[in-house]
């Protein structure tokens, strides 16, 4: 075993609530050193086709403001690049078959529409990531002519798509050779230094080997600080490279609370692993929903149905890096098409409130900070433990508890041990609350109580 995993599979803390000086937070178990402004981040993903009904970066450009006053932070762009015509599935094809690395999609716009769309970001306080196609590409990118030798072969001799997966529009790369892994590389610099942007999603990371990805990590960090999120479920792509991956498992187990198939005690063993197995400064990214879900598997109302609030809810209060997608601020009801343009409707929702509300809370209190400043989540004993998750979040004097009621019945709970004693505001409403071994606490069904000490 590794060192390093080693002393993350002990570690029983977060790191000192001290201030931290320069650009970095200080190197954390993973290896990885986040930028500061990750510190309380807070990712939107842009489906740039949906998003606005022209589709186009000029008109997302004008949403920067919303979206600021939404408290968000990071922006994650779907590809942004020409997509291929061979082989396209629908009319529009799948932004994940690029046709060039290098160019910009002419139905979104330009190279100087995109550049400004950054600047636009940068100038709200906000940070810009794109997503990065590097395990495949189209079949009539003009690398197919130019290298046939950096793609894959199946055992006819010819092309072939990511095995066992439909996806007929795109053909895999062959990343034994070196020089499709330094076109792909320096690719990705390209982006950072002629549009300034501030890092990358990549796509199907664990497809990859991780050691380009380790690389580009470092090539990039000499020029600016960035931050990298991988589509993809391993904790070693956070030894060198990753700031950020996915919590699948987070994202199955309130699904299957809320559909009746497990009850609360499902989120222990996504949380004990996240504590005992991951590198303590490992950001796990937890959502409602985003663009495959949406596409592919359901809504957020779909998948969750009552237990929705307390799910959106949890993604913030608990440890993880949320994700909001574009149309939840809006009560999107609707499964987005993903071939074929079908924009957005927007209409008033309480859900921009409920957001605002919860990225603002995550900013003002250090407990709810991301990995590795945030404060470690640790379960409050309850008497109701397969109907209630009950935990504490601390850093310093600052604290959370949260109280989440994942069934249909109303409970009245009261809390076993002292872990949560203490003075605190109710996150809805404000009014003062004092826990104490006398509290009994009564949750409607799949309601939720969040107090705070800020």
């Amino acid at each position: 075993m590794r060192n390093w995993l080693l002393a993350a599979a002990l570690a029983l803390s977060t790191v000192p609530a001290a201030a931290h000086a320069g650009p970095y937070a200080p190197r954390d178990m993973s290896g990885v050193r986040h930028p500061e402004w990750t510190r309380d981040a807070v990712i939107y993903q842009i489906n740039t086709r949906q998003f606005t009904p022209e589709g186009t970066f000029r008109a997302a450009e004008q949403q920067l403001p919303r979206l600021k006053s939404m408290g968000v932070d990071i922006l994650w762009l779907m590809p942004i690049h020409p997509i291929g015509v061979k082989n396209r599935k629908g009319t529009l094809g799948s932004p994940y078959s690029v046709r060039d690395f290098r160019a910009v999609n002419p139905e979104f716009g330009t190279l100087a529409d995109f550049q400004s769309f950054v600047r636009a970001a940068h100038g709200q306080g906000m940070k810009v990531i794109i997503d990065w196609v590097a395990n495949h590409s189209a079949w009539d990118n003009p690398l197919v002519a130019q290298h046939p030798d950096w793609y894959e072969r199946d055992w006819k001799g010819s092309f072939r798509p990511t095995p066992w997966w439909d996806w007929s529009d795109i053909i895999d790369f062959d990343y034994r050779r070196e020089d499709l892994r330094q076109y792909m590389a320096q690719s990705m610099l390209y982006w950072i230094r002629t549009a300034d942007i501030d890092g990358f999603r990549a796509d199907v990371a664990a497809y990859v080997p991780l050691d380009f990805w380790e690389q580009v990590r470092a090539d990039a960090e000499k020029i600016k600080p960035v931050f990298m999120l991988g589509e993809a479920q391993m904790r070693d792509l956070h030894h060198r490279a990753f700031d950020a991956t996915y919590g699948w498992d987070w994202y199955k187990a309130v699904e299957n609370i809320a559909k009746g198939r497990a009850d609360a005690t499902a989120l222990f063993g996504y949380f004990s692993e996240n504590e005992s197995a991951w590198p303590t400064g490992a950001m796990r990214m937890v959502y409602t929903e985003n663009h495959d879900e949406n596409a592919w598997h359901g809504t957020a109302r779909e998948v969750f149905g009552p237990a929705l609030t307390n799910t959106i809810v949890l993604s913030f209060a608990g440890e993880g890096i949320p994700l909001i997608y574009n149309g939840q601020e809006a009560g999107n009801d609707k499964r987005l098409e993903f071939f074929e343009k079908d924009p957005i409707v927007w209409r008033d929702s309480p859900n921009r409130q409920l957001y605002t509300r919860l990225a603002a809370l995550k900013t003002r209190n250090p407990a709810l900070w991301n990995a590795p400043w945030g404060g470690r989540m640790v379960g409050v004993v309850n008497d109701r433990p397969q109907k209630i998750f009950s935990f504490v979040r601390r850093r310093g004097e600052d604290r959370v508890f949260a109280v989440f009621n994942f069934s249909g019945q109303p409970q009245t709970v009261r809390f076993t041990e002292r872990l949560a004693d203490g003075a605190y505001r109710d996150f809805d409403g404000g009014r003062a609350v004092t826990i104490d071994a006398t509290t009994r606490m009564t949750l409607a069904p799949w309601t939720y109580r969040l107090l705070t000490t800020r």
